[in-house]
């Protein structure tokens, strides 16, 4: 599988990042984004500089705490802040070669559900209840097909139920969302998301109300989705596991701003910030001591209103002060982190990251 490359973040000390392969040409490019919303309480940072990029075939996780940012960076790719007067959105979003910041929204509702289109975690929520589920989805086809009779739109609904694995399609396509169990409505959002046959997929949270054995067929239906319809994925979770299953590419975020960027190996196997580090120890291992203790990360996630000066996660960080007052006073960038592509916003030097690493992690049986 492939990977997706990390752009410079439009910092004014600007990230190293490696250079992009000859022929690659990124479906979706994101350049110093930025989201703020205007409240009662103050302007709140949701999203603060952050950039990527993702080709079509691959799949890039986004991974953090509730809080982080990561579905208002799904969401503003859509377009969908557009509509709040209270959100401001900037910087640059390629999708397909065209920008789509400051985009009229009718030309951004036309991309999206034909050239991009997302999967939400409740389905129950994002199905309407009142229309049987085959005739959602072929409104979803005849929206962008407009020539498309009935007859048309409802053998492509249950064509792409079918290709979802729901059995007995044709009669499934006059059922209700209540008579679906929760892995299938699952799969009836997919095939909603690909009857328009989009280059960009963004699945958030799509297996967090499933059980183990309905998650994993979910994300090996959406990986063999990819390999068929050869999308660009970005996969928006709080699950490392799921990352490491179906993912090419992860992009760790915290308090709004990217903190990791690599290879799910690199950022699984030598992780160099220590808030993945957190994440990594505070969830079971599937290699390591079944009965091992987890490690919760103390404390709680940062208030985008109020941002801690300086390493947003310095509060939380056992080594914030390795470096003086450096993490309470400079905002870190994303720099090279060793090996081509990896990359890693943090003060503690590359030969510290890796000491602490070996000695206070790895050695504990919660490394991936």
């Amino acid at each position: 599988m492939g990977r997706s490359e990390a752009v410079p973040s439009g910092e004014p000390d600007r990230p190293e990042v490696p250079e992009q392969r000859a022929g690659d040409a990124p479906y979706l490019q994101v350049r110093d984004l930025r989201v703020r919303f205007d409240t009662e309480d103050g302007v709140v940072k949701a999203v603060d500089g952050v950039s990527f990029a993702v080709e079509r075939g691959r799949t890039l996780g986004i991974v953090g705490e509730s809080g982080s940012g990561k579905s208002v960076t799904s969401l503003a790719i859509l377009g969908l802040h557009s509509t709040s007067k209270r959100a401001t959105v900037t910087g640059e979003i390629s999708v397909g070669g065209r920008q789509l910041v400051g985009l009229p929204d009718e030309e951004v509702r036309r991309l999206r559900g034909r050239d991009m289109a997302m999967i939400f975690q409740d389905p129950l929520s994002a199905l309407h209840p009142y229309y049987s589920v085959g005739k959602q989805i072929a409104e979803a086809y005849r929206v962008h097909h407009p020539r498309a009779g009935r007859r048309e739109a409802r053998t492509r609904a249950v064509d792409m139920l079918d290709r979802v694995g729901i059995p007995q399609p044709a009669k499934r396509f006059e059922q209700y969302p209540h008579e679906f169990s929760g892995g299938m409505r699952q799969r009836a959002m997919i095939a909603m998301a690909l009857v328009n046959d989009p280059d960009l997929l963004i699945a958030d949270e799509p297996t967090t109300a499933l059980d183990v054995t309905v998650q994993a067929q979910i994300l090996d239906l959406l990986a063999d989705l990819q390999e068929e319809f050869r999308s660009a994925i970005i996969l928006i979770t709080h699950d490392l596991g799921v990352v490491s299953q179906v993912a090419d590419d992860v992009l760790v975020m915290y308090g709004g701003r990217a903190v990791e960027h690599g290879s799910v190996a690199q950022v699984l196997r030598t992780p160099q910030h220590p808030y993945t580090w957190g994440l990594l120890s505070s969830v079971p291992s599937l290699h390591g001591d079944a009965d091992a203790d987890l490690v919760p990360i103390p404390g709680n996630p940062p208030s985008l209103i109020n941002l801690p000066s300086g390493c947003a996660f310095h509060p939380r960080c056992r080594y914030a002060d390795v470096n003086g007052d450096r993490s309470r006073t400079e905002v870190p960038v994303l720099r090279a982190a060793g090996e081509a592509g990896h990359l890693v916003a943090c003060h503690l030097p590359a030969e510290e990251r890796t000491r602490l690493y070996q000695q206070d992690i790895a050695q504990v049986g919660v490394a991936r």
